[in-house]
């Protein structure tokens, strides 16, 4: 997964720490923003696997600690869900003006409360995740409940979440009363997706429900049955990331792409920005590149790459293919390649006439692994050098070419 650290400014002046995560293998269709659970930061294992399995589906995603958390500046002490609604309109804004406007709200726990205000506020917003969200915001006071009474009579306290001492206001109480969610739900008329687990002993399942009944069509209520309310099991976040990438696609679809075809054995294809070419082999969808040094993206080999690939690809076949048909105990064949261009003056098995200029040169490692003689050995050598691939590059090859008529 492509990832950069990143900050931006809130509406307080604050510089938030954020996490810009990118698809492995293509620019992103789609942006999404990532709300942390109450007290929690960006860098939960929950939030990094959910995040991980949207990247996987090509979504772009923005996952940041709120003010006064993690690595964020501020002073949590004097943060509340409406700052937190706040951090989210900015982190929108972070990315509308560098990237492009966010399509996706996802958040966990008190952060699906968050995003579900947040989106009623986001014009480009298409579609909004819950995972383990209260119905209603002043749920997260059932945290505090022993100290609830020093809250409100000395209006401040410290309290202990997770094993971490916070300081809580009493502002931090009254913000949570002020929000009635029913009434944004009422009027959101936007694509939610509900995730809760009936096992959630922190926010209890009937919340979920509410949610789910407050909220207008299309919704949709998936139970992440045996989860605990942090998912700290990755087989429950990576499947309640990959339940919310393939939601999505209903309702924020990738562009679709007309399939390369071909009556050739190969297509490339290649359009007027970067180098990402895809491939079309067969019925196999491959993707070449370049690095970032000469302008490319890096979301695929490269040419040579591929080059020097098939070189290898094809000796470790030959090999297996000429061992098993001696019945020969080899079990595992491993080529290492590395390709450049030398002067043929420095390459000792060079004709005389080519001295002075350059030819491609690739180096071959071998490794053989099995209960193998000497003279098997020597002689899987040989064969090495009459594979398909290295004969044709050690040939003079013709490439003839054509052009298409213009449509």
């Amino acid at each position: 997964m492509r990832s950069q650290k990143i900050t931006f400014e809130n509406s307080n002046g604050y510089t938030l720490s954020a996490r810009l995560e990118f698809p492995p293998d293509s620019h992103p269709y789609a942006f999404a923003i990532f709300a942390h659970v109450f007290t929690g930061n960006k860098n939960l294992s929950a939030t990094r696997h959910i995040s991980r399995a949207l990247t996987q589906h090509g979504i772009g995603v923005l996952r940041f600690d709120f003010t006064g958390l993690g690595e964020s500046e501020g002073d949590f002490a004097d943060t509340n869900f409406s700052s937190n609604v706040e951090d989210l309109l900015a982190a929108a804004s972070y990315l509308e003006t560098n990237y492009e406007a966010p399509r996706i709200l996802i958040g966990h726990s008190l952060g699906g409360a968050a995003v579900i205000f947040a989106a009623s506020q986001i014009d480009s917003i298409q579609a909004i995740a819950t995972i383990g969200a209260p119905s209603e915001p002043e749920h997260v006071a059932h945290l505090l409940e022993d100290k609830l009474e020093d809250i409100e009579e000395k209006g401040i306290a410290n309290v202990s979440i997770g094993g971490r001492s916070f300081t809580i206001k009493k502002q931090f109480l009254d913000d949570l009363r002020s929000k009635d969610m029913f009434s944004i739900l009422k009027n959101l008329k936007k694509p939610i997706l509900v995730l809760h687990s009936p096992q959630d002993s922190v926010v209890e399942i009937d919340n979920a429900a509410k949610i789910y009944q407050a909220a207008f069509h299309p919704k949709s209520f998936v139970s992440l049955d045996g989860a605990d309310h942090m998912l700290t099991k990755k087989i429950d976040s990576s499947y309640a990331g990959n339940l919310v990438a393939s939601w999505m696609t209903r309702y924020v679809a990738p562009p679709k792409k007309e399939k390369l075809s071909t009556d050739a054995q190969v297509a490339v294809r290649l359009g007027d920005i970067g180098f990402t070419t895809e491939i079309q082999a067969g019925a196999h969808g491959l993707i070449a590149d370049e690095n970032e040094e000469v302008g490319g993206d890096d979301f695929g080999p490269s040419p040579y790459q591929y080059l020097s690939s098939a070189l290898g690809a094809c000796t470790a076949m030959t090999l297996q293919m000429y061992a098993r048909r001696k019945k020969w105990d080899l079990k595992e064949v491993k080529v290492h390649i590395d390709h450049g261009r030398k002067y043929v003056d420095d390459c000792m098995a060079c004709i005389e006439e080519s001295k002075g200029m350059k030819i491609d040169h690739f180096e071959r490692v071998i490794e053989l692994e099995g209960d193998l003689t000497d003279e098997q050995i020597t002689r899987l050598l040989e064969v090495a050098d009459k594979c398909p691939v290295h004969r044709s590059l050690n040939k003079e090859v013709r490439i003839k070419t054509t052009l298409k008529a213009l449509v």
